[in-house]
């Protein structure tokens, strides 16, 4: 299936269990099928079975978090069974090729050399498009062809579980069968809603649909797992009956199922849609300006009802399709032309996942992007989780950046954080966005300070918002008053890498605080404040002269930047540095990025260069920071080394940031499916 429109050859990896498969562009550690919020967000687990899986029949989808998510796909190939998706026993289907692109998963089977599966999992990117944007709906399309010349009668079957709607299998699951206009669905939800709340990671409120066309040849069925597969995988067809015995998703695993008959099938490919998707009416909690309330979810502010959203959805398919397809060619085209297909495996892996992480809240008035810190600390719009997104969102909409800081500018210029500098985030536990009224979020006081600065004016540039800025001075000035006592000599403290621990002088972090000094300058000239803008420029080049002597070990060969003041063994990457660039500020003298250019082929391990010298881990997204800003020598060094570890990692779940550049395994942190992938997206930005 031809999916980039650029004429070139998309690199592979072949592996082999019982099957042999493609995998293009990379064999990724797991493969995003449903991805489009924090709770619809299931994955096939490629690594499982020692690094070498990445197959779809065979084991079953999961969850984010690692736990099942049933999700299955058998087929009937002239009176006899096969499984496409899933675990659930019968003989599984070939699979010849596996390929993503930033919104589509692809799979082709072979089965029994007759006919030929090509099923595809896309979760709409429409970065111009809210209403589309703000559903939180996945495709799922299964289209069937003859092989061999010969026609074959054909029927293919998708289920899900209850295991859907809750993180807790022992809670009761309810469920309902209904038609709206044409189509089809199973409607599947927690028998007692818990609003705003989670069990091992699961959103246990709300109401899931799985859906499909009504037409001739479709059935569906209800009812205890290994009955209802039966069912088809003897007949062909299901019974149309709906199971009313209301029980825990553990007992007898209530599945609901589609059946189509495809009928005689030749070499013209026929095929049969899904949809999946979550609804629920309010998605956050959230401590604004006003009051602590429940804000609805943004899809409310365009359909009047779950079935009016779920029926545009669904028939909207063909036209998601070509602006996926869009999507896809840009990220493609764009990513290799700068770093070829092994920065493209990196980018278009990433790009679900950042947005999975999100959900858009309000009313086309009053709009809010809501991100949640997947699998660290599960805070809400985390200040430094944000940062190394913000050039994913900025390539695709910089209305986004705009969107998920506007929550912590409403809540803190209403006076409700104690604090001078910035907030760390804005609640502790998505998706309650409380706020620290207290002023005991983690301290990370110049860390923050400097990314919100820098931030705003990545948005203003890129929106060309300059009332944006003027809305904003006062606290934006308030921040670097801070940076302006604090960043030249930078105390005991942690900056976004706080897993390393806290240290004293963090060279990198100073760097930080000087940009967004220089950074907070251009937004004084930018809104007349003129003396302003001088002031702090002037303050900002006299600390990056200072930080020159101080932060850089000259004697070294090659000379580099310390992981701290005065540490002349130590390094680390020098990520802060792409600020500098991307704002156009000018403020670090070229000669710092020629040094740290020419330095970083020097410590590369096996997959990559090490955060800094106090362990041999390293992060994927500070890796793309520095990538960006570096020679195209050890740009496409760092590519290769990142395309390398993608290939080869033993790590089985979402996407990890964090990782050991000796093993390519996961640290102790265990980090995974968070958004700080959208930082793969920063050489996009900078031209080098």
């Amino acid at each position: 299936m031809q999916l980039y429109n650029l004429g070139l050859l998309v690199g592979s990896l072949v592996a082999s269990v019982g099957a042999t498969s493609t995998f293009s562009p990379a064999r990724p550690p797991a493969v995003p099928l449903a991805v489009k919020s924090p709770y619809l967000s299931t994955w096939l687990d490629v690594g499982s079975d020692g690094g070498d899986g990445g197959y779809l029949a065979g084991e079953w989808p999961k969850f984010w978090e690692n736990q099942v998510t049933g999700w299955c796909g058998l087929v009937r190939v002239d009176g006899i069974a096969y499984t496409w998706m899933g675990l659930p026993g019968s003989t599984t289907v070939n699979q010849t090729a596996l390929e993503y692109t930033s919104t589509k998963s692809i799979f082709t089977m072979n089965v029994a050399d007759a006919v030929e599966m090509n099923i595809t999992f896309m979760s709409p990117i429409t970065p111009d498009d809210f209403t589309r944007q703000s559903l939180v709906f996945s495709y799922l399309n299964v289209e069937v062809s003859s092989l061999d010349g010969k026609a074959h009668e054909v029927q293919v079957y998708a289920d899900i579980s209850a295991e859907w709607v809750s993180g807790d299998r022992s809670t009761i699951a309810q469920w309902e069968y209904g038609t709206t206009g044409d189509i089809a669905y199973h409607k599947v939800y927690r028998q007692t809603q818990l609003a705003f709340s989670e069990v091992n990671q699961q959103g246990e409120w709300g109401n899931w649909y799985w859906a499909t066309d009504v037409a001739s040849g479709t059935t569906h069925q209800s009812g205890e797992d290994t009955v209802v597969r039966a069912q088809f995988s003897s007949n062909g067809t299901l019974t149309n009956g709906v199971d009313t015995n209301y029980r825990a998703i553990q007992d007898e695993w209530p599945v609901f199922a589609f059946a189509s008959n495809l009928g005689s099938v030749s070499s013209t490919p026929v095929s049969t849609l899904f949809s999946i998707g979550l609804t629920q009416d309010e998605a956050v909690q959230y401590e604004g300006a006003s009051a602590y309330a429940p804000l609805q979810s943004l899809w409310k502010a365009y359909f009047d009802t779950e079935l009016e959203a779920l029926s545009y959805f669904h028939k909207d398919f063909s036209e998601a399709s070509t602006l996926c397809s869009t999507f896809d060619n840009q990220v493609a085209a764009d990513s290799t032309a700068l770093g070829g297909t092994d920065y493209l495996a990196l980018t278009s892996l990433s790009a679900r996942q950042m947005l999975g992480a999100t959900q858009l809240c309000g009313t086309e008035d009053a709009m809010y992007l809501f991100m949640k810190e997947i699998s660290s600390d599960g805070n809400l719009n985390t200040v430094d989780v944000m940062f190394p997104a913000y050039p994913f969102l900025l390539y695709t909409n910089p209305e986004f950046l705009k969107l998920i800081m506007a929550p912590l500018y409403e809540n803190q210029e209403a006076g409700k954080y104690p604090n001078d500098w910035a907030m760390h985030d804005m609640g502790s536990n998505y998706p309650n966005a409380t706020g620290h009224n207290a002023g005991n979020d983690e301290k990370m006081p110049l860390e923050e300070c400097g990314n919100m600065v820098i931030m705003t004016l990545a948005y203003a540039q890129k929106a060309k918002d300059t009332d944006y800025l003027s809305k904003h001075y006062d606290l934006l000035s308030q921040w670097t008053e801070y940076l302006v006592a604090e960043a030249l000599y930078p105390a005991n403290q942690i900056s976004t890498d706080d897993f390393a621990g806290s240290l004293a002088n963090q060279t990198n972090l100073a760097l930080k605080g000087m940009i967004a000094i220089e950074a907070m300058a251009v937004i004084a000239n930018e809104t007349g404040h003129t003396a302003d803008a001088a002031n702090y420029s002037s303050i900002a080049h006299d600390y990056i002269t200072k930080w020159q002597t101080l932060g850089i070990n000259h004697d070294a060969s090659p000379p580099h930047a310390t992981l701290s003041y005065g540490n002349a063994s130590s390094h680390g990457l020098l990520y802060n540095l792409y600020a500098d660039a991307q704002l156009g500020l000018g403020l670090v003298p070229q000669s710092v990025y020629q040094k740290q250019s020419n330095f970083y082929p020097t410590v590369f391990n096996t997959y990559g260069v090490p955060l800094d010298t106090r362990h041999t881990y390293t992060k994927s997204d500070w890796q793309s920071f520095v990538a960006a800003i570096a020679s195209t020598s050890t740009r496409s060094q760092i590519f290769d080394h990142l395309f390398a570890w993608i290939n080869s990692t033993p790590t089985n779940k979402a996407l990890t940031d964090l990782y050991d550049t000796l093993t390519g395994d996961y640290t102790s942190a265990n980090f995974f499916a968070r958004p700080v992938v959208g930082g793969h997206f920063a050489p996009l930005l900078v031209t080098a």
